[in-house]
This record gives structure tokens, sequence and C-alpha cells, in this order.
């Protein structure tokens, strides 16, 4: 099947239902041949359910609210997305479909699921990935990026157990959108500050309705790009900073490792603070393993993704603010590095040390 004749579906993600289902009813009106699937996750003491409603221009198609063996966004995109895509495209009554996610779901994971179902052959092959889409309120952007306002505490939550803070959704969300719709009273500050923390290739459409439908599904959405750009391993500043309007990004970078106790003990200097914060960094503990460094919304992420390989180790941190926390930051990264007398011990004296960091990066393999 060509790649113009299977269906194009554009995935939505939001942080506030009402400028999703605005989204939605904005590129509904402008084709009667675009069908619209929102979902709404509930999860209570009794058990997950998802509701699913399917809309077009002419109204309610279908309203429906189903039991999910596990309230998590997994499992509602493989118990009811993609039976309800592949029914929708089989259907012959619509040229596109705009998947609406649950508000404050990642829409990472969604597009990467539906990316293998569309393979030639899998339950999805006759449909495509068109445009992957967020909106952000420039009225609430700074507030909500860099603040530590937790998602459960706006009743944003996806389930019960959910803890993430609204930055970090909101971070991944905008980091990951082929197109950044901008609505909201204008502030320059958080102008900026969506410009350098949004993809480079992505598009900022100003405007709830400054796109259409046909616009969106013009294009394909790469999945490998896409998670390229949430990949802390190409995380770069934006040039030009800081901005008329006090916005900065911060490049953090160095050839030596931090130092695994210093890091334990330090790590609020560098991570718990109003500022968006991603990259990669190492540790002479486990010098072969390439650790990943994601902040947003007062709460820090890190992690191990997996040998370097044959890239070289380096650490590299790139942080966005708008107060004035650079110059701390600059010396708390520097602090926290081994310096140049440690490194020059090599990394031999590292092997036997109890390892600090394993419940950040699991247990360090035999290498």
């Amino acid at each position: 099947m060509s790649r113009r004749s299977r269906t194009p579906v554009v995935v939505l993600s939001s942080l506030d239902p009402v400028e999703r289902d605005a989204v939605v009813v904005g590129l509904l009106m402008d084709s009667p041949r675009v069908v619209a699937v929102r979902h709404d996750i509930h999860d209570d003491e009794d058990g997950g359910q998802i509701r699913r409603v399917v809309a077009d221009a002419t109204g309610t198609v279908e309203d429906e609210t189903v039991p999910l063996e596990h309230a998590c966004l997994s499992c509602a995109v493989r118990e009811d997305a993609l039976p309800t895509l592949a029914r929708l495209a089989a259907d012959g009554r619509w040229d596109a479909i705009v998947l609406a996610l649950p508000v404050s779901a990642e829409s990472l994971p969604v597009v990467r699921a539906l990316g293998w179902a569309m393979r030639p052959r899998e339950p999805l092959a006759r449909l495509r990935l068109a445009d992957v889409v967020t909106t952000v309120d420039l009225a609430t952007f700074e507030h909500d990026l860099l603040g530590d306002d937790l998602l459960d505490e706006r009743e944003l939550a996806l389930t019960l157990d959910d803890r993430r803070s609204v930055g970090e959704a909101l971070a991944a969300q905008v980091t990951h959108a082929d197109v950044v719709l901008v609505s909201g009273e204008d502030s320059r500050v958080a102008s900026d500050l969506l410009d350098h923390v949004r993809a480079a290739d992505s598009r900022r459409v100003d405007g709830r309705y400054g796109v259409d439908v046909h616009e969106l599904v013009a294009r394909e959405h790469r999945v490998v790009e896409g998670e390229r750009r949430l990949d802390p391993w190409y995380a770069a500043p934006v040039p030009g900073t800081p901005t008329a309007h006090g916005v900065w990004t911060l490049d953090l970078r160095s050839d030596r490792p931090l130092h695994p106790e210093r890091l334990v003990h330090e790590v609020h200097r560098l991570g718990d603070g109003p500022f968006r914060a991603r990259g990669r960094f190492w540790v002479p503990s486990r010098p072969d393993t390439l650790c990943v460094w994601d902040g947003a919304g007062g709460q820090l992420s890190i992690g191990a993704a997996g040998p370097w390989g044959r890239r070289a180790p380096e650490t590299r941190i790139v942080v966005t603010g708008t107060g004035d926390e650079r110059p701390a930051l600059r010396e708390a990264f520097e602090e926290i590095l081994l310096t140049p007398a440690e490194m020059s011990r090599g990394l031999g004296e590292w092997l036997g040390r109890p390892d600090v960091l394993a419940p950040w990066l699991g247990d360090r393999t035999a290498a």
C-alpha cells in the first residue's frame, strides 16, 4: 500500500482538557471527512476505565466507557486505541483521524506503539503517522514548566500513582511535538522559553486555530527522529542566549566525569530549581555506562541508557531558565566534576569502591 493511500493519523497531546477539545473541534470543522478519537483514563480504587469518544463534524459517533486491565497509558493504547483506529480506517467514511490523548499523557510512547503497529502486515498497516501536535498556553507556560506543581495536585494525573510534575509532562509533550499550537496572553518571557525547549525542527503556530488538518496530514512523522528529540545525547543549547527578555540556556560541558559521592550529596544544586535540564554524563565507577539526566518542574530523573559504544564519554547538561541561577549552576557543576588531579590518578581506584549510584543507575555490569 502506497503512502498516499494510507489514512493519516494526527496525534494530539495537551495539559488542558479545554484546549485539547477546542483544537479537536477546530480540526473537525475543517473537513467533514475527519474523525477524532478522544481518550480519557479514569483510575480509582475499584479499577481502571477508559472513556472513548469518537466524533466528526456531524457530532458524536460513539461514547463508550470500557474497563482496562490496568489503568495505564500503554494498556489504553493496546486495549482500545489500536483496535479503534483499525476499525475507523476500515469504515471508509473518513480520510483522516485525530487521536486526542488523555490530558497530561506523553506522546512518545503512544507514537512509538503506533509506529510498530503501522508496519506492513501489522494491525494498522493501512494507516500512517502524520504530525504529532501539542498545545501550549503562554499565560501559564513558564509556571507550568519551571514550577514544582504535581499533576495530581491539579487533578491531571493519569493514574492514582502518577507522581509526575506538571513540568515533566509538559516538557515531554513540547519536546516531542512536530507542531506546537500556541494560545493565551502574549508573554515575551514565556514565548522565548518555549522556543528554547521545543525541538529545533518543530513548527510553532501561534493561535489555537492557526493550522488546519490538511497541513497536519500533508507531512509524515518519523518515529526515529521524534525519539531523537527526547534523547539526552542530542541535547544542545539554543543559539542566542540570553534573550532580550532574560531567558537563557546554559551548556555545562566537560570530558571529565561526575564524582559519584559528590553527585549524591550535591545533586540538589544542579537538579532542584526552576529550570529545565537534560543531558548525559559519566562516572568513574562505571565508565562504560552512558548516564542520562532529565529534569523539569523541580523533579530530576537520572538513569542508565546502555554503553557508550564508540562514542567518547562526556558530561554535558543543557539547562534553560529565566532566573539568576547561572553562576550557582556553573559553580556546582565544576565542584561535582572530578578535578584534574583526581583524573590524573586514573580510574583503577574506583573499581573496588561501593557503588553509591546503584539506587539510581542499577547494579554495575561485570565489565
